[in-house]
């Protein structure tokens, strides 16, 4: 009754596979994929992050509509 052996872990994957299906398993395991790795780039934007940002005295006292004309020009 301790670990469960190998033929137990087919058996339960077997059950698995038949009440999921294929297809919903891979769009499962894509779903996991895409989120970890969405998840990796969001800890390294952080890092990043800092160093993007710019410094608000900088600046100095513009206002929204300045900056927005900045960007067009």
């Amino acid at each position: 009754m301790g670990s469960f052996s190998l033929w137990h872990w087919i058996i339960v994957l077997l059950i698995v596979v038949l009440v999921f299906g294929t297809k919903r398993l891979r769009n499962m395991g894509g779903d996991l994929g895409s989120a970890m790795r969405d998840f990796k780039k969001g800890l390294q934007s952080d890092d990043e992050a800092p160093q993007l940002k710019a410094d608000p005295a900088a600046q100095g006292d513009k206002t929204s509509s300045d900056v927005k004309r900045e960007k067009v020009e």
